[in-house]
């Protein structure tokens, strides 16, 4: 396994289209475990294949909604239902030290393929729902601050890092 690079806002690998995969073989599974490396070293929430070069519509979310967090892989993902509204604060590994606040779904359903082709669907709420929704937007070029409502100040960012260190 190894790190890859996050590329950053501005790079124009960021605003292209991924390509489906159809290739599931030990490159691919190679790429996702990479990918999984990545996404820990950043302690981020989802990855998807541009951040790290790779125009392919491949993503990796990290599932907080039980007791334990679930890494999910999806390859080829599409939201195929969602419902609801909520409103939060997204951040993004590619967009660091920028936080917006942005409407997304409640609730979704994602129609995927594993690292072995095989199709499942999963269904999301809440804080993974939005990661779902934020990583497979980069796999169609989009970046959070494409749909925020506002961009956080300074002063705003500031005062969420001092509460989280206060609640710890």
């Amino acid at each position: 396994m190894a790190l890859r690079n996050i590329l950053k806002e501005g790079d124009p690998t960021l605003r292209k289209h991924s390509r489906e995969v159809t290739k599931f073989d030990e490159r691919l599974h190679m790429i996702l475990d990479d990918m999984r490396d990545t996404l820990d070293d950043a302690n981020g929430l989802g990855l998807a294949g541009p951040q790290v070069g790779i125009l392919r519509k491949l993503a990796i979310i990290i599932d907080t909604s039980g007791d334990e967090d679930v890494v999910v892989e999806v390859v080829n993902p599409e939201i195929i239902e969602q419902s609801g509204e909520q409103e939060g604060i997204e951040g993004c590994l590619s967009v660091p030290d920028v936080w917006g606040v942005v409407k997304r779904p409640m609730h979704v359903k994602v129609k995927a393929q594993d690292r072995y082709g095989k199709d499942f669907e999963i269904e999301a709420d809440g804080l993974t729902a939005r990661a779902f929704c934020h990583e497979i937007a980069h796999l169609n070029g989009e970046l959070f601050i494409d749909v925020c409502e506002r961009l956080l100040t300074s002063e705003e960012i500031e005062k969420m890092y001092k509460q989280e260190e206060s609640d710890e």
